[in-house]
């Protein structure tokens, strides 16, 4: 009973990764579509919104269906549940993503502060790399490659507050460039809290591989479980 729980894991994993491979290259497309202020690629990302909520609750589907059919031990519990967090957190990435393909619609005019685009496709490298560490550990049960993962969101927290003061730098510059930049604080916002979720998958990483539940932004609070 228990090698078909660990066969019926494994493929829960591999789809865990395949969703969280496809919502990387989203993260990138979106944000490529608004640097290059290319309207018809946002929607072409847009008109296919629902692949990774479908994704996701498919994942969660079989996860719930796995734990109720074949009562897992402890442990097993413990990384059943970590799969079906760390989907919802992959889900709100997705969703991120997705508001940036909406905004590159969205917004009218074609701003232009150069030092924010650079910002902006950094941020995207930084969290896409993040991603890829965080499922990698995932998959490797590996720790100390999560709590790398979730150090490094200073990083993206700290271009944030750069673009911040550089979009107001522009606007107060060119005031009628106000409306058309605003999407500049959305964008930086978005991929800010992408990061931010990013750390919460490091999180049930740690939860999977050892019990305990920590909130990584603050290291002092944990519980085991």
């Amino acid at each position: 009973m228990h090698e078909i729980f660990l066969d019926e894991l494994k493929k829960l994993n591999t789809q865990f990764m395949e969703m969280g491979v496809f919502v990387n290259d989203e993260i990138d497309h979106t944000t490529r579509a608004f640097v290059d202020h290319d309207k018809k690629i946002a929607q072409a990302i847009a008109d296919d919104e629902e692949k990774i909520p479908q994704e996701s609750l498919d994942i969660q589907k079989k996860a719930l269906k796995l734990m109720a059919l074949q009562q897992p031990v402890a442990t097993d519990f413990r990384v059943v549940i970590s799969i079906l967090k760390a989907t919802t957190d992959l889900e709100r990435i997705g969703e991120n993503a997705m508001s940036i393909a909406f905004e590159t619609i969205r917004v009218k005019g074609n701003p232009r502060i150069p030092e924010v685009e650079e910002i902006i496709s950094r941020m995207t490298h930084n969290v896409r790399h993040m991603l890829i560490q965080v499922l990698t550990a995932y998959v490797q049960d590996d720790e100390k490659m999560a709590r790398e993962v979730a150090s490094k969101d200073s990083v993206i927290d700290q271009d944030y507050v750069k673009a911040r003061h550089l979009i107001i730098d522009g606007i107060e510059n060119d005031p009628s460039a106000a409306v058309a930049s605003s999407s500049y604080f959305v964008v930086t916002r978005l991929l800010e809290r992408i990061g931010d979720h990013i750390v919460n998958i490091a999180m049930w990483v740690i939860y999977k591989t050892t019990g305990e539940l920590n909130e990584l932004s603050n290291p002092t609070e944990s519980e085991t479980i």
